[in-house]
């Protein structure tokens, strides 16, 4: 799964800006810091609807790119920061699979997907999305 750098930068009380430099103008904002990783994944799978997958730079090309740029050592010397966001490529391609686990675990999952109105498999997809991401 590949992961991108952003750049995650804040001015006074504004919003979080986030932008990647590896994909010039996939960028986003998030009111708290809490909320960075969330809307920089979203960025990213936005960005990836409509552009093929790329191999993201190294963290030491990262920090290469900053060195050797005005912008970026501005940035970096104000209080920005550096943040991995992981990708998870959706194919659109389901595949069905057999799990095993507590009886009990499973009944709560049950209940806690059918509270939602969504599907066991809907429930465990979003938490392995959420969780593979944070």
């Amino acid at each position: 799964m590949p992961n991108f750098y952003a750049i995650v930068t804040q001015e006074g009380d504004s919003a979080h800006g986030i932008h990647f430099p590896d994909l010039p103008g996939c960028f986003s904002a998030a009111d708290t810091l809490d909320e960075v990783p969330a809307k920089a994944r979203e960025a990213l799978s936005l960005w990836f609807e409509d552009e093929a997958m790329i191999a993201p730079s190294s963290l030491a090309d990262v920090h290469e790119k900053i060195r050797n740029d005005l912008g970026y050592i501005d940035l970096m010397s104000s209080g920005s920061f550096l943040m991995s966001i992981p990708v998870v490529s959706m194919t659109g391609r389901t595949v069905k699979a057999n799990l095993t686990m507590d009886a009990g675990l499973l009944q709560a999952i049950d209940e806690t997907a059918r509270e939602r109105g969504i599907t066991r498999s809907a429930f465990l997809a979003d938490l392995a999305r959420r969780e593979i991401a944070a």
